[in-house]
């Protein structure tokens, strides 16, 4: 597994770069749900979010899932190409894989790397 240290995480395995609000689903979660065949962007650029609200739902030949906002802010980018390509989540969950950028964020209660892969190997 895969665990940036510039990164925040969720418990609901979530990612969101602090830079510049990009937000994702984890190398964890992308595991766990396997081969990734549809992803659907659940907000609109101008939305506002709560952090906890869902954002995006993501489909595997495995699972359904819903992503959820780490914080709450502004959507002010959308990943519009995960339609055509979502096994990209699977194939670059921190890079091409993104799904909205938020801004506005409180980062506070959010888990760093190392706390991230301590939570996920005590649910391995």
């Amino acid at each position: 597994m895969n665990y940036p240290d510039n990164l925040k995480y969720t418990q609901s395995d979530e990612w969101i770069n602090p830079e510049d609000g990009t937000v994702g689903i984890t190398d964890y979660a992308q595991d766990q749900l396997s081969d990734v065949v549809f992803v659907e962007i659940l907000v609109a650029v101008g939305d506002t979010v709560e952090s906890g609200s869902e954002i995006a739902s993501v489909e595997s030949v495995k699972a359904a899932a819903e992503s959820y906002a780490p914080v709450s802010g502004t959507v002010v980018a959308i990943n519009e190409d995960l339609a055509d390509t979502p096994e990209t989540l699977n194939s670059d969950p921190y890079g091409a894989g993104w799904t909205v950028r938020i801004e506005g964020g409180d980062l506070s209660g959010l888990m760093d790397a190392a706390a991230y892969q301590k939570y996920c190997e005590e649910r391995a």
